[in-house]
């Protein structure tokens, strides 16, 4: 954990220009998709759309091919924490979905993600997906230079664990924007004051995984991704790709500001 901490990325003005505009996509994504989160569509078809929208607008998905990952998103559904792979499944009245796009526009990145209630939901499953939302604004205004990276997941896992629900450990929030995946990991659960300092210039995501059941997951020997709840409860999970200013923070996939 942080064990390159100089290989941090300190972006320069062109580059957070276009890691923005990448961002902006990746959340006007995520809006049209909304239209797609109802009972009787398959998660096929929303990869399809998901492909055709960012193919529109000049760009293509990281996760295509990304380690063989096959789709252009993730859907995960229901006890599916992450990295749910699009297939036969037809969404059904009372699901949860996490719909988790990452476009690469001009050489950029940008990620992010959002649940989506499909029809009438439970009380349940709606406590759940606010709590998640609020987790995920909690380790955001914890974003601002001088402050540890480790008092994001400190704040979101106190907010989390008072509402009584548990914050996944296995994954975790990390740097982006030149590449997929960059330094720094980003923990959802973490001692305060701990790890980097945050600069001006960073770019990373935020993206709580939160479990109404216990915080372990297990993934599927079948397709080697889809990671599931270990007790079958219900996970939601939502992230924002953030920039480090001067004075705080901008959320840069935070287009419609809806979530």
């Amino acid at each position: 954990m942080f064990k390159n901490r100089n290989k941090i990325i300190i972006k320069n003005p062109e580059q957070i220009e276009g890691i923005r505009a990448a961002s902006q996509l990746a959340g006007k994504t995520l809006k049209y998709l909304e239209e797609f989160a109802v009972p009787g569509i398959t998660t096929a078809h929303i990869d399809k759309k998901c492909a055709e929208f960012m193919a529109d607008h000049g760009a293509v998905a990281a996760t295509k091919g990304y380690k063989g990952y096959p789709a252009h998103l993730c859907t995960s559904i229901n006890d599916v924490v992450c990295h749910g792979i699009p297939g036969n499944y037809e969404l059904k009245e009372g699901d949860i979905a996490n719909f988790d796009v990452t476009p690469i526009l001009n050489g950029y990145y940008g990620d992010t993600s959002k649940m989506y209630r499909i029809g009438e939901i439970s009380k349940e499953a709606t406590d759940l997906i606010e709590v998640t939302r609020q987790c995920l604004w909690e380790g955001i205004n914890q974003v601002r230079p001088g402050n540890k990276f480790g008092n994001i997941g400190f704040a979101i896992s106190r907010l989390a664990k008072s509402k009584g629900y548990s914050v996944v450990f296995e994954f975790a929030g990390h740097g982006v924007g030149l590449r997929f995946h960059e330094e720094p990991q980003v923990d959802h659960i973490a001692e305060k004051d701990s790890g980097p300092i945050m600069q001006a210039g960073m770019t990373f995501t935020i993206e709580p995984m939160i479990n109404q059941g216990k915080a372990r997951c297990k993934v599927d020997r079948m397709d080697g991704w889809t990671a599931r709840t270990i007790d079958g409860k219900l996970s939601a999970q939502f992230e924002h790709t953030i920039l480090v200013t001067e004075t705080g923070y901008e959320a840069l996939t935070d287009v419609y500001q809806d979530f």
